[in-house]
């Protein structure tokens, strides 16, 4: 029997620091995360980080969270929920960091009798902090907890074209009666050094402004020019003016290159070169989260109006949006069907 395992990062329990502590604690120090010897990782993450970080992220939690819970949970519930009711599957949600385990949801689906998984990891591009770990994480949990169960993944779908329709027309409703001078896409931020550990080439990836733009078999795990690619078919598919779409990359740690520009960076330059009305695209997620809702739309916000901008939008994730379900549902009962994966 087929089941699906959708799989989004997670969240703390609560917006509080108790909570929060042991929720960072295991996603930093998840070596696909912060990516340095152990040894080093414990120093950084809960000889330094985990001092102050938790009180700090907390009151960053309590300004998004619902009365229903974290904005992430409850939104990846919806979206498992609706994509359940279109198909004959069984559908379980997970969480790759929290207490909503890949773990409960793989024994979930197997007290229904499922011995074939589709694993989705909700993230559109491959990055190694974030699908790849999704899938190394479950692949170890079914080799030690549940053998008999066989895993397929569904790939990164950022060039879809069905996820560009659904995407770019969900952009295209945000947009609706905001006069724009600016759209930035703002996509989650890694570190420089896991563009190239994710070069299978090992020589393409030099982050010089002219490798993603040449064909090669390193794009397939490559964060970088998936997430340029992405902008790209919406710039195309929306008819979007050159000069009024740019692309930059949110969040970071201190002390260590990561993709550029840098989203605050833009915020500021955008403002003093005279734009005015700006809009920002979160594509590099799927659900609306700490990063979208905190980060963007109202640290973002603040901090371009501080520089001298005006209006400002943060046009929200796909979500639980009906087309972006029906998308998912197509894929998951293709597979069912025939084993198809979308391309």
């Amino acid at each position: 029997m087929k089941g699906v395992l959708l799989v989004n990062l997670g969240s703390p329990d609560s917006p509080t620091p108790k909570d929060v502590k042991p929720y960072l604690d295991e996603f930093l120090m998840d070596e696909r995360v912060i990516d340095t010897p152990q040894w080093l990782r414990n120093i950084i993450v809960r000889g330094i980080i985990l001092r102050t970080r938790p009180k700090k992220s907390a009151e960053a939690y309590a300004k998004i969270w619902w009365k229903e819970g974290s904005p992430l949970i409850v939104i990846s519930q919806r979206f498992a929920e609706k994509v359940g009711k279109l198909t004959k599957m069984p559908v379980a949600l997970g969480m790759r960091y929290g207490s909503m385990t890949i773990n409960k949801a793989l024994q979930e689906l197997n007290e229904k009798g499922v011995d074939e998984v589709l694993l989705v990891p909700l993230y559109p591009h491959y990055a190694m902090s974030s699908y790849e770990t999704v899938v190394v994480k479950t692949i170890q949990e079914q080799q030690e907890n549940f053998p008999k169960i066989k895993i397929t993944t569904l790939p990164a779908f950022y060039k879809n074209e069905e996820y560009i329709k659904v995407l770019s027309e969900s952009i295209a409703k945000g947009l609706k009666g905001f006069d724009y001078d600016h759209i930035l896409f703002s996509y989650h931020g890694i570190p420089e050094r896991h563009i190239r550990k994710n070069d299978p080439t090992r020589f393409h990836c030099k982050i010089d402004g002219n490798c993603c733009n040449a064909n090669s078999v390193a794009h397939h795990t490559c964060y970088r020019h998936q997430c340029f690619d992405t902008t790209k078919r919406v710039k195309a598919y929306l008819n979007l003016h050159e000069n009024k779409v740019s692309n930059s990359f949110q969040s970071r740690l201190p002390n260590d290159p990561w993709l550029k520009p840098y989203t605050d960076f833009e915020f500021e330059r955008l403002a003093k070169e005279g734009k005015k009305n700006l809009a920002v695209v979160t594509a590099a997620f799927v659900s609306d989260c700490l990063e979208t809702l905190e980060e963007i739309a109202m640290e973002g916000k603040n901090q371009f109006q501080e520089a001298g901008g005006e209006n400002y939008i943060h046009i929200p994730c796909l979500n639980d949006d009906d087309a972006w379900v029906e998308v998912m549902a197509k894929w998951v009962n293709e597979w069912e069907k025939n084993g198809a994966l979308p391309v």
